[in-house]
């Protein structure tokens, strides 16, 4: 019986360096391990690169036909790479990894088994360690687990990687999700099926630099949060009903002591205090607002996720 097809989906921007290294590993444990149960693409997405990435994919397309690639036309973000990688993989297994090797090919095999075997849909992993990065960075990402797991439904673990191995079922499941504004690591966890989770210890990257930077990743777990949960609007509406409240009893206090004390005007500094208060409260919660629309109002352009400027996939090529 002809072994079925495992497509692996390296999201790549500026790897030039990192992607060498990434297929003599893959190579490695695919030749050892994976080479008598499953057939190998290895589908690289360069996500506008500016450096050599898609001159190292060509050399590495001509030499081996296993490798095949799509190219943005520009940067899109790593989520439309990989929403790109599972779209246009014809594997019967998808996994996804980053080209540093941070994610260790060698757990592929015993993600491979779990599937096969123990009758799982996908197998996640998640890092148990954050040997490597700054305290700070570390301090918020799992400042950030813990409240998603409190003010989502998605099932978003600590520690866990884009990283991932799964059946065509669960890919297909993800691609039905067709959101502009994605958010991976909850998406992964929405979906539900039969999932299993892998621990490892951190692992720096191979070679080149970071892309996230502690802003950019900020910014990534705003768009968590919102994709996922609407518990920043009702914060803001509890924090409205509060605030009316403390203004009513104020109300209430000052009518009072004006009548029994005849002061109406002491007070005046605490005063501006408590309105400059209500008017930072209130332009929070118009900000709040303001994002779940504009989230919204992209959505409703419906762009694509993503434009082409070449491919080369499995019995097709796209220029």
């Amino acid at each position: 019986m002809e072994n079925k097809l495992l497509t692996v989906v390296i999201p790549s921007y500026n790897e030039e360096e990192s992607i060498p290294l990434f297929y003599e590993e893959m190579m490695r444990v695919y030749k050892k391990e994976l080479e008598n149960k499953v057939e190998l693409e290895i589908l690289f997405i360069d996500d506008g690169s500016k450096d050599r990435t898609m001159e190292v994919i060509h050399s590495l397309n001509e030499k081996d036909d296993r490798v095949h690639y799509v190219s943005f036309s520009r940067n899109f973000g790593k989520e439309a790479a990989i929403y790109a990688g599972l779209e246009n993989s014809a594997g019967d297994y998808v996994a996804i990894l980053d080209a540093d090797l941070q994610d260790p090919p060698a757990l592929l095999p015993e993600m491979l088994r779990s599937i096969l075997e123990e009758g799982y849909d996908c197998v996640g992993s998640r890092r148990v360690t954050r040997k490597g990065e700054p305290p700070i960075r570390s301090f918020f990402a799992r400042q950030f687990y813990k409240l998603m797991s409190r003010i989502s439904q998605a099932d978003i673990v600590d520690g866990a990687r884009d990283f991932q191995l799964m059946n065509r079922k669960v890919v297909n499941a993800i691609l039905s999700m067709g959101e502009y504004n994605r958010f991976s690591k909850g998406i992964f966890g929405w979906i539900g099926y039969k999932k299993k989770w892998l621990e490892y210890e951190n692992i720096e990257r191979a070679a080149g630099e970071t892309k996230w930077s502690f802003w950019k990743l900020v910014l990534y777990a705003v768009d968590g949060i919102i994709a996922f949960s609407t518990a920043p609007l009702v914060i803001s509406s509890v924090m409205g009903i509060v605030m009316c409240l403390v203004a009513f009893v104020a109300i209430v206090f000052i009518v009072v002591r004006t009548l029994i004390f005849g002061d109406p005007t002491s007070g005046w500094p605490s005063m501006m205090c408590i309105i400059v208060l209500i008017a930072g409260i209130q332009l929070l919660s118009i900000g709040v607002l303001g994002q779940y629309m504009a989230k919204t109002y992209l959505e409703t352009k419906n762009r694509p996720k993503y434009l082409i400027e070449e491919a080369k996939l499995k019995n097709k090529e796209v220029l």
